[in-house]
């Protein structure tokens, strides 16, 4: 689960780390009135989507006078913003933050990830900071700095060290103790919420040497919010795919994609080699939908209601390994579905495994106009031969 900026730092405000004051406003109306709460010129007004790169288009204004906060808000609320990270579509704007204007002297990148390859949770620190983090990557890694962390001892204060006394040019020293109180911060932060992510950026250091986290950027392991259910509050779902959020309410892994293809599966792996095949055989995937080991009949009825709402599907592909899942109660919850909907595209089964048999006569018996494939490729060559 994504949070918005003005979200994470409220959080971080919370845990003690220095935010910029600010003002969420939802109408052009309330910005005048936030330029009188907030210390400026200058403002800084910023769009709240769930997607980075807002400065580079155009989602994030430094102005001097409060007409242009007024005309700035005015500009973003209601219109859909593109960035490098929304794709051609862009997303609705439909608030904006605003704050005041701070005096940067120094610019730094924080986050707080798991590092796959080690498994421990591991601080990244550069001093790159306000630049996109990959970019720095992949042009200047000496400027990636980090530390991975012993879960079981927790953050130290050697830690903070190992990273700071590693810059070169050095930090300053009166901001030294800020900042290593920061990254304690973030740590536990990142420790206690169950985040994927936690990342400030830029982390400002101003000519007095306060520390400031200009940007903010928290995401919430989804598997864990059971744990915070107070965070579920704080999930905006108008920028969410309405047809994944009616997967989620069914417990079905859903992700629309670009193709017009659907795809129906039963394990993440499975999804990721059909998909590829679906590819290699000239098509396109609409969607990933993994129904899961467990799905029971009403979720494979749900499942196939989902991807025949998606206009653009024009075959429907599904491919089953029955463990857990059996065969039989695929076969009717497709049956079902396809009663309920009326199926009127192209549909290729795939199938082994336990009850493969009553499966294939559940669908036999059904009436129902399918191809039955014999194995993963033939089933994606019968899928694009349907739409070419």
């Amino acid at each position: 689960m994504k949070l918005h900026e003005y979200q994470a730092k409220d959080i971080l405000g919370k845990s003690g780390i220095t935010v910029p004051s600010g003002q969420l406003v939802t109408a052009a109306d309330q910005a005048t009135k936030a330029t009188q709460i907030i210390n400026g010129p200058p403002w800084v007004v910023k769009a709240q989507i769930h997607a980075g790169g807002r400065g580079k288009g155009g989602g994030i204004r430094l102005v001097q006078y409060p007409y242009e906060v007024v005309t700035a808000t005015e500009s973003l609320l209601g219109n859909k913003l593109v960035t490098p990270q929304t794709g051609p579509d862009g997303i609705v704007v439909n608030q904006v933050l605003i704050e005041e204007g701070i005096e940067i002297d120094r610019e730094y990148y924080l986050s707080m990830v798991v590092d796959r390859s080690t498994g421990c949770p591991t601080m990244i620190f550069s001093p790159a900071g306000g630049m996109e983090i990959e970019e720095t990557a992949a042009t200047s890694s000496e400027l990636i700095l980090k530390e991975h962390i012993d879960p079981t001892a927790g953050w130290m204060v050697h830690n903070a060290r190992n990273l700071i006394y590693s810059l070169d040019p050095p930090l300053p020293v009166g901001a030294i103790r800020p900042l290593m109180s920061v990254m304690g911060s973030v740590y536990k932060i990142f420790m206690t919420l169950d985040c994927t992510l936690v990342e400030i950026n830029p982390l400002a250091v101003t000519k007095d040497r306060k520390v400031y986290a200009l940007d903010a950027k928290i995401n919430i392991d989804d598997n864990a919010l059971y744990r915070h259910k107070e965070l579920l509050q704080l999930d905006d779902t108008r920028e969410k795919d309405p047809l994944e959020q009616m997967a989620e309410k069914y417990h079905l892994n859903y992700i629309r994609l670009e193709g017009n293809i659907g795809a129906m599966v039963n394990g993440a792996g499975l999804a990721m080699a059909t998909m590829d095949m679906i590819k290699m055989a000239g098509a396109k995937p609409a969607n990933f939908l993994d129904v899961g080991g467990g799905a029971s009949e009403d979720m494979i009825t749900k499942g196939v209601e989902i991807i025949l709402k998606d206009r653009r599907v024009k075959a429907i592909m599904i491919n089953i390994f029955g463990g857990i899942l059996r065969c039989d109660v695929l076969a009717r919850g497709v049956v079902a579905a396809a009663r309920k909907t009326g199926i009127r595209v192209p549909l290729i089964v795939r199938m082994e495994g336990t009850n493969v048999e009553e499966g294939r006569a559940i669908l036999r018996d059904s009436e129902l106009k399918f191809f039955v494939a014999r194995d993963l490729a033939e089933a994606a060559t019968l899928v694009a031969k349907q739409v070419s």
